[in-house]
């Protein structure tokens, strides 16, 4: 438990973590159409260097998540920054320097993404450790309004930064990068492991009985969250391209353009975090409303064409994640004990960088086929995903009363 003299710097120091990861992607989007020109690049080019960033952290987050659960989260975090903000600044010196600028670009995306893997998700782990029961969902509801937060900011910075020259944004990244670390080295204070760590295959056996008896929950909450993010990066990679080539909006106008369906998603996911405490019932119900929300924005968004309509409505769609993300995260960090903890929530954030990964490509072929098709396919997979909540995620409420006869079971090892 954090003592209450340091309770602020600590919840600080953990929410800058999501924050900078978060500006690792968002932040480049609203440079792509200039570095497309710049470069000489397919839109497909330029999706990928969020996508090798994604695909990257996502492969080595489960590792990363073994290693904080045998020895200690900071121990983890505090050398990932420092890969993540090394990874940047190759990045920007490729771009700059170097002939061959893609290529560099891309191997600094991939350190930067094997660096991200140590971050956020070890810091949902961290923050399930030193904070317990309503105080954990409140923290965890900042986390992602953390997150969020570094969503809403990136467009701004990126495109305030592109003014001067579009690969200036790479040299932000170890900068920012640098101050998360410092506020971890010095705020975060954790408690050593009082029992050796167990060895591995005890350890694998452990989780594998997690996910043999929660496994059909598990699933179904990481897929709401990486959907979530699944859409959230492709409707911006889709709305970077299209505020330029169909509405000639360019520069801060962008990016502050940009921002307003993630404000809206903030807000959403720290007013959500601080009124869910432990009621799981209320969770779920938060949960499908969230997706029932994201399904009808996606619908609607097929029949507006004008900028401040569309906005509007995609807005619902922000709402919705705002609602679907904290209730997931506060029900992943409370599904396993401190030993198997760093691994589980991991796993669920390779699952969210998957999701992004995966956005902007699949969004780039989905734009080429058809604008509507786009839309409805979306929908679709939001309406699907709020069906397997529904049906999947059983969960007690705090009155003690079951819904039907299945209960989230905390398994503490």
């Amino acid at each position: 438990m954090v003592k209450a003299a340091n309770k602020g710097m600590t919840i600080l120091a953990i929410g800058s973590i999501p924050l900078i990861m978060t500006l690792g992607n968002s932040m480049l989007i609203p440079i792509f159409p200039k570095m497309k020109s710049s470069l000489e690049l397919s839109q497909m080019q330029v999706s990928l260097t969020i996508t090798v960033f994604s695909i990257a952290a996502a492969i080595l987050i489960p590792i990363v998540g073994y290693l904080s659960d045998r020895y200690s989260r900071k121990a983890i975090i505090l050398p990932s920054l420092f890969l993540f903000g090394l990874g940047g600044l190759l990045a920007g010196l490729g771009a700059a320097v170097f002939s061959d600028s893609y290529t560099w670009i891309i191997i600094g995306r991939v350190l930067q993404g094997i660096g991200a893997a140590g971050t956020a998700p070890i810091a949902m782990a961290l923050t399930g450790d030193l904070f317990k029961g309503g105080e954990q969902s409140r923290v965890l509801g900042i986390f992602e309004a953390s997150n969020g937060l570094g969503k809403v900011l990136s467009p701004i910075f990126g495109s305030l930064i592109a003014l001067a020259v579009w690969y200036f944004v790479f040299f932000a990244f170890p900068i920012i990068s640098f101050l998360s670390l410092i506020l971890v080295w010095l705020f975060i204070k954790e408690k050593s492991f009082k029992q050796a760590p167990p060895p591995f295959k005890k350890y694998v056996r452990g989780l594998l009985s997690v996910f043999k008896h929660e496994g059909r929950w598990l699933f179904t909450t990481y897929l709401a969250g990486g959907v979530c993010l699944f859409t959230l990066f492709g409707i911006l990679f889709f709305l970077s391209d299209v505020l330029e080539t169909k509405y000639s909006i360019d520069g801060v106008l962008k990016g502050l353009l940009l921002a307003i369906p993630l404000l809206v998603m903030v807000i959403t996911s720290y007013i959500t975090g601080s009124k869910i405490g432990k009621n799981l019932m209320r969770m779920k119900r938060l949960a499908i409303l969230g997706l029932v929300l994201m399904t009808l924005s996606y619908s609607l968004l097929t029949f507006f064409e004008k900028l401040t309509p569309f906005l509007i409505v995609l807005a619902i769609s922000s709402v919705g994640s705002g609602l679907v993300l904290p209730c997931v995260n506060s029900i992943i960090t409370g599904a396993v004990g401190k030993e198997r903890r760093g691994f589980v929530t991991s796993l669920y954030g390779s699952v969210r960088f998957l999701g992004v990964a995966l956005g902007p490509p699949v969004f780039t072929r989905l734009m080429d086929w058809s604008r509507t098709g786009m839309f409805l396919s979306v929908a679709a997979l939001t309406f699907i995903v709020g069906l397997l909540v529904f049906f999947l995620l059983h969960v007690k409420g705090m009155d003690g009363k079951d819904e039907k006869k299945t209960a989230i079971r905390y398994s503490y090892f």
